[in-house]
Formats: structure tokens, C-alpha cells, sequence
């Protein structure tokens, strides 16, 4: 509906702008098409859930699980989340705490399972630890919203780490990316 409504106070575009546009999106679009080579669908629709807020997420999921339990569960393990920041290894966990914002670090463990709360606690100095700790506590009732907020940029500052090798982000299900030690 409010796609409806806005679509109704546009005004007119000018007929030579559209049609810049549309050959910028022509030509962007096949040399795109050129570029890339055919990619599961499951790892796209992976990719935009990861980018939408938890609450939004799961509707999605949720909705997609009544009428495709096998695509949902595809998508799902392709998924990174905030709780598979627990996958970690020690090293990587400390780089990913070196460049997070400490002020999102503190909101995101605030709704954050104990276990992982102790494996960001584990890699940090004992004075970081209960400085972290007293602030956490010192937040009082945070709202879920942004609770979400600050895990998201999280898991995105994890992936843009990974992105620069910085960071291992181990694969859910083995294969390749497993660590041995």
C-alpha cells in the first residue's frame, strides 16, 4: 500500500532523463550479465535475508518454511548470523573487537546468549572484560530494536573482515573454510 501511494504523488520525470536511465541500466545490466556466471538462487535470497533486520527476516523465513521447508533450509544454512559470530576462532574474535564500535559492542552482547557473550569476554584483557561487563549493565532496558541494529552491523563488520582475509569465518557445514588445529 504505501508502495501504491507514493507511486501516486510522483511527479512526472523528464522523458530524456528516463531515457538515460534506462540505457545506464541497458548497458549495466549485460555487461553484468557478461560477467557473471549462473549462481544459486538459495545463496542471492541467502545474501538479501542477511541484509534485512532480524524481525523482517524471520517473517520471511518463517513464511517461506509453510511453503518450501527445503529452499528455507538451503537458505538458512547459507546464512551468517549473529549467533554464528560463536563460530569464530580466538584470533578472529579479537580482530573483530580491535574494529568494532564499542558502543554497539556493548548493545549487541546486551541481548546476546550467554555463551557467546563469554567468547567475546574470553578474548578480551580481564580490565576490558569488566569495563564491557559494568557498561552492559549500565544500559539498563535496551529496546530489541536496537539490540538488532547493533548485532547487524556486527555480523556485516565480520563479513567485510572476512572480505580483507582479516578474519576466518568457518563454513557451517565443514568443507573447505573448517579449521584444523
Amino acid at each position: 500500500m504505501e508502495v501504491i501511494m507514493r507511486m501516486l504523488r510522483m511527479e512526472s520525470v523528464q522523458k530524456e532523463i528516463l531515457d538515460d536511465v534506462e540505457r545506464t541500466l541497458r548497458s549495466e545490466f549485460m555487461s553484468n550479465l557478461a560477467r557473471t556466471t549462473r549462481r544459486d538462487p538459495h545463496e542471492a535470497m541467502a545474501e538479501i535475508f542477511n541484509s534485512l533486520d532480524r524481525t523482517t527476516e524471520g517473517r520471511f523465513i518463517s513464511a517461506l518454511e509453510e511453503r518450501n521447508r527445503d529452499s528455507a533450509e538451503r537458505i538458512k544454512a547459507m546464512m551468517f548470523t549473529f549467533e554464528d559470530l560463536g563460530r569464530l576462532d580466538p584470533g578472529s574474535v579479537q580482530t573483530l573487537l580491535r574494529n568494532v564500535d564499542k558502543s554497539k559492542l556493548a548493545v549487541a552482547l546486551k541481548g546476546a546468549p550467554e555463551p557467546l557473550r563469554d567468547l567475546f569476554f574470553a578474548n578480551m584483557s580481564e580490565r576490558a572484560g569488566k569495563l564491557l561487563r559494568e557498561e552492559i549493565q549500565a544500559l539498563g532496558p535496551v529496546k530489541l530494536r536496537d539490540v538488532d541494529e547493533a548485532q547487524t552491523y556486527m555480523v556485516a563488520l565480520a563479513k567485510e573482515l572476512a572480505a580483507k582475509d582479516e578474519i576466518v569465518i568457518a563454513d557451517k557445514r565443514g568443507g573447505d573454510d573448517e579449521l584444523i588445529y
